[in-house]
């Protein structure tokens, strides 16, 4: 199903909402030059790809990715400018490799992917990624995939729940929140949803963290298995990158990072197996070179100006 192409005012809206995270890092490390080919394996509204674009002179290249076909809307209009340098595809980051191969792309010079929910997806109360907002309990990144938040949150079992929404949010009070959720089926909307979860939290008057952020976090990442789809799409790029070239990922919550981080580390040993084994057993091909130690996160200034940008962790690593 193709989407329907948005408004020229909600266009506007949404540019004002979208601040690209981390922006002069990311350019920094990426350091596109003139000449120079680079995925934006996340694209969303198009502003990190934008400036990849302005710093890699009049010669650089771009493939933008994304699985939510309404993002790429708002991309080819961010992208607008530089027309015949980038192309747009609607897919999964994780299968970064079979799109290069379709697209004879034998290797680029950096990755991006920025693992955060885009404004749009926020700002859209039709998607259902937000409590602020009532919608329809959908989450789904992809408009075409069959799974939504509300087939979970109306038919999964209630053990099954609380054992999603304490793995992949974290809420040590999951158990509690499935029983309510449970009690008070049929779940209509988000803000049904939310205010099942603070009830069931016993909230009261004004808190820093929202009592149903973990809820929902959960379910988004189930929904879309956000967390399954990140060491593929690491090893990938450590395959398709140059020698000298980076991937950069940003990711917004301790679940992602720990998964970056592992990765990286894993791609960056050196094989300790026998060199006399046929086939190495540990698994250990050393690809890449940390760039980060430790991720880098926002300045205060930075923060100010955009508060999504609080809990961003960027992480750097280079080909051999």
């Amino acid at each position: 199903m193709s989407p329907t192409h948005p408004e020229g005012n909600h266009h506007q809206k949404l540019e004002l909402a979208h601040i690209p995270v981390l922006l002069e890092e990311v350019v920094h490390f990426l350091s596109p030059h003139s000449g120079g080919y680079y995925i934006d394996a996340t694209i969303g509204l198009g502003g990190h790809a934008k400036a990849i674009l302005e710093a890699s002179s009049s010669q650089g290249k771009l493939l933008g990715i994304d699985r939510d076909s309404s993002a790429l809307i708002y991309a080819a209009k961010t992208l607008s400018t530089f027309r015949g340098r980038f192309h747009l595809v609607n897919a999964s980051f994780s299968d970064i490799q079979e799109i290069a191969r379709q697209w004879q792309i034998e290797s680029c010079d950096g990755i991006l992917a920025d693992l955060g929910v885009s404004s749009l997806q926020l700002e859209s109360s039709e998607r259902g990624f937000s409590f602020l907002k009532d919608g329809p309990l959908d989450m789904r990144m992809d408009h075409e995939s069959s799974l939504t938040a509300s087939e979970v949150v109306n038919h999964y079992p209630e053990k099954d729940l609380a054992n999603l929404i304490f793995q992949y949010g974290e809420e040590r009070r999951s158990r509690l929140i499935a029983r309510a959720i449970v009690k008070s089926r049929p779940v209509r909307s988000t803000k049904h949803l939310a205010d099942i979860v603070a009830r069931a939290l016993r909230f009261k008057g004004y808190q820093r963290i929202h009592p149903a952020t973990r809820s929902f976090q959960a379910l988004r990442i189930f929904v879309n298995d956000e967390l399954g789809k990140i060491p593929p799409f690491i090893q990938s790029s450590a395959n398709l990158l140059a020698k000298g070239g980076r991937i950069a990922i940003i990711s917004f919550h301790s679940l992602e990072d720990r998964i970056v981080k592992d990765c990286f580390r894993k791609l960056s040993r050196e094989c300790v197996c026998p060199s006399g084994l046929l086939q190495c057993s540990c698994g250990n091909k050393k690809l890449l070179k940390l760039l980060t130690k430790k991720p880098i996160q926002p300045q205060p200034t930075e923060v100010e100006a955009n508060s999504r940008s609080r809990s961003a962790k960027l992480r750097v690593a280079e080909k051999l």
